[in-house]
């Protein structure tokens, strides 16, 4: 299902022993545009310090009960490798992370989740690895990838302008996200500061690049197209919806490429 991002903010963390408190932002893999960890807001449970939660533990929203179930233990949280608010997460930080959950590495395969097109949460709930078949990550031999891994929060890229190939047009307001495969399947872009404009969507896939100097967003797309797309409100997103936005602009859609989810 797609969701916005800031829908997550809504929705109890809950853990196999309590609450643990809500949604704050997400890390994406701005390569392959996919969340890799949910940033919990722990209420003061936690202090000092990050809890990051990859979504090899999310089951699917309980939207009767309003809550994201989390497959983990406060124990568990509270006993995983420490990230500083401060700091970045590295490469090595994610070794230690995911080794300590033995959970696979996302990088070290063709899909989205390494040798899977889906995180383990979306495949049954996530247990030790010993009960899933899943072996443990060795550490003696780290990936060869030890630097920045291209991670950036929704927060910081919230309010990025949006430069088109002959100008701007708006500015990131928020992200929708598949909660299956947690890839980013469209940035929302409010075009109402530029124009008499309105909300419309912008794939990943129609992205150059962003600039994090410049704190822009570059499309491959003229301003012309992105005005007369068609506009996008939450109640109006479905599949007929995105059949008509990749229709406006000549593209294929997303659920019928046959090419691995991660490339772009």
């Amino acid at each position: 299902m797609l969701r916005p991002a800031k829908e997550f903010k809504e929705f109890k963390l809950r853990a196999r022993d309590g609450d643990i408190g809500e949604a704050m932002e997400f890390y994406f893999d701005d390569q392959h545009w996919t969340v890799r960890y949910l940033l919990a807001d722990t209420g003061g449970w936690l202090i000092g310090r990050q809890v990051l939660i990859s979504p090899h533990a999310l089951h699917p929203v309980n939207e009767t009960d309003h809550v994201l179930p989390v497959e983990l233990t406060k124990k568990q949280l509270e006993e995983s490798p420490s990230l500083d608010s401060d700091k970045p997460v590295s490469r090595q930080y994610e070794v230690q992370y995911h080794a300590y959950y033995s959970w696979p590495l996302y990088w070290n395969g063709p899909y989205l989740w390494g040798s899977s097109l889906y995180p383990i949460g979306q495949s049954g709930g996530v247990t030790w690895a010993s009960e899933n078949g899943i072996p443990p990550v060795e550490l003696s031999s780290p990936p060869a990838e030890t630097g920045d891994p291209n991670l950036r929060s929704t927060g910081a890229v919230t309010g990025y302008h949006i430069s088109c190939l002959d100008g701007e047009i708006g500015h990131v307001e928020d992200f929708i996200i598949d909660d299956e495969t947690w890839a980013i399947r469209y940035l929302v872009v409010d075009t109402q500061n530029w124009w008499a404009g309105k909300h419309v969507l912008v794939s990943p896939r129609w992205i150059e690049r962003i600039s994090w100097d410049e704190s822009k967003v570059f499309v491959k797309l003229s301003s012309d197209m992105v005005k007369n797309s068609p506009e996008y409100t939450p109640e109006t997103l479905n599949r007929d919806y995105e059949t008509s936005l990749h229709g406006h602009y000549n593209q294929q859609g997303y659920w019928v490429d046959s090419r691995p989810a991660n490339t772009q």
